[in-house]
């Protein structure tokens, strides 16, 4: 029996027909673009997700679709999709990575002051809630629209079954779940003036939700099968990873950079901006700490340095080990910072600039960078009892053995390789399919990937990362005081 993952990402939709040997049967993708009105706004228009989806689907090999039995789905967490009682979209959705919500937090946790402890998190402008405080404030409209809010890949679920469902591991990053008792908070839904029968139903991620619709089964190739609950992206990349057991996680080098952790218990530090949620299997959990920018700051570093191939900058940056000239310090929070900062305010810095910087030394101090505040997140992570036995890379920067070599580094945590690792989303949302479509146990399906390569720490780079680390961590407490929604030249 073969699954259909459908992975919805910020700047793709990707695709995988998973076999049930676990062998991918096809995999393809279809691109989405983000737009930014304003500065630190990020949207997309749920009707682009629906497009992308069809075509990524459609590239698919009609036999392979025809052999599909069920259809996992992940996406990209805390968007908002607002729906009207006719199921129309009332304006484009606000991702996660939008810090316009920021001084909504505050307004939250001031009406719901239990909220970190009903949800392990506190309020942070890229989850769901304080969107929608955003919206009943500045657009009230739209707000006095809303008949229901879906999280983004919900959006493709109501689209592919007709039915307003979701899983646990998505849901638990809008701040409307009690996470420890894994149900909806009337409080915290109330607090932002919303009820339970506008929320989608709860399901563990590995539940059938649904049935897809006889007309799309048609267009795609294929009988209507379940459709399985699925995951928020970095728990369906931990089930694509087979890492569902205490200590198991992931370092994700994507758009934003993840440290995951796969717990067995609720084990939150909202007050070093740990995230606390379900895992998308029944009687589990999981950690994340996370910076709001990875690929992202490399992207940036990139364009403004001129470089037209990233392998040649990445070589370049290489070179420069040795630091006869040092590369500057950096600070990736370009979108402000989520662990352990909780600061949507905090801005990207490159310190230390001489005469002597050039382009392959502010690509590869924006490289060490990313895994400075990789190792802020493996402190946070710490000091919630969270123990690390295996660490897998995945997402696209983990293409670069040598952005890898240096997280190794830093973290003192050898990383281990997959050969699928970019993909790794998809095949988890296709392995909830499996479950969900009655194919096997968790303990058969939801294997460990298979290692081709470690990455291990190198010792001769240790001690000045280490240096640069020190100084990395003593620039934030110095420059947050001047960090302000009022300053004239806060971009945010």
């Amino acid at each position: 029996m073969s699954t259909l993952g459908i992975d919805l990402g910020t700047s793709a939709v990707k695709a995988m027909i998973l076999e049930d040997d676990g062998t991918a049967a096809a995999q393809s993708s279809a691109p989405l673009t983000v737009a930014r009105p304003r500065p630190g706004w990020s949207e997309q228009d749920p009707r682009d997700w629906w497009t992308a989806t069809n075509e990524a689907v459609l590239q698919l090999p009609a036999a392979a679709r025809a052999q599909v039995r069920a259809i996992g789905l992940a996406g990209q967490m805390h968007g908002a999709v607002l729906l009207d009682a006719a199921a129309e979209v009332i304006r484009p959705a606000i991702l996660w990575n939008d810090s316009r919500a920021a001084r909504a937090c505050a307004e939250l946790e001031a009406r719901c002051p239990a909220l970190p402890r009903i949800t392990g998190n506190h309020a942070m402008p890229g989850f769901t809630a304080p969107k929608l405080l955003w919206v009943r404030e500045q657009e009230p409209a739209h707000f006095a629209q809303i008949d229901r809010v879906l999280l983004p890949k919900d959006y493709l679920r109501l689209r592919l079954t007709g039915d307003y469902a979701t899983d646990l591991s998505d849901a638990a990053g809008t701040l409307w779940v009690d996470v420890a008792a894994r149900g909806w908070s009337d409080e915290t839904l109330a607090a932002c003036e919303l009820e339970r029968r506008q929320m989608p139903a709860l399901f563990e991620g590995s539940a059938p939700t649904g049935t897809l619709r006889p007309t799309i089964a048609k267009r795609w190739g294929m009988t209507p099968v379940p459709v399985a609950a699925g995951a928020g992206d970095n728990a369906a990349g931990a089930i694509g990873c087979g890492l569902v057991h205490d200590g198991e996680g992931f370092v994700s080098l994507g758009t934003s950079g993840v440290l995951f952790l796969a717990g067995d218990h609720f084990a939150p530090n909202p007050a070093r901006g740990v995230h606390a949620f379900c895992h998308a299997l029944p009687g589990r959990w999981h950690q994340m700490a996370v910076t709001l920018s990875a690929a992202s700051a490399l992207d940036w570093a990139l364009r403004l340095a001129g470089w037209q191939d990233i392998e040649a900058a990445l070589t370049a940056a290489q070179k420069t080990l040795g630091y006869e000239a040092a590369p500057p310090v950096f600070l990736p929070y370009l979108t402000g910072e989520r662990t352990p900062h909780n600061d949507p305010h905090a801005c990207g810095v490159l310190y230390g600039l001489s005469p002597e910087t050039g382009p392959a030394q502010l690509v590869q101090g924006v490289l060490e960078g990313v895994c400075f505040a990789f190792a802020d997140g493996q402190q946070a992570l710490a000091q919630a009892g969270g123990t690390i036995d295996a660490l897998y890379a995945i997402g696209g920067g983990a293409r670069s053995q040598w952005w890898l070599t240096l997280l190794a580094t830093v973290l003192q945590q050898p990383l281990l390789l997959t050969s699928d690792g970019e993909h790794a989303v998809a095949r988890g949302a296709a392995r909830l399919a499996q479950l969900a479509a009655g194919a096997g146990s968790e303990q058969d399906i939801c294997t460990r990937a298979p290692v081709t390569a470690t990455i291990e720490p190198d010792p001769t780079l240790h001690g000045a990362l280490a240096n640069r680390l020190t100084v990395f961590r003593q620039l934030y407490p110095q420059l947050h005081s001047l960090w302000s929604p009022d300053d004239a030249l806060q971009p945010h």
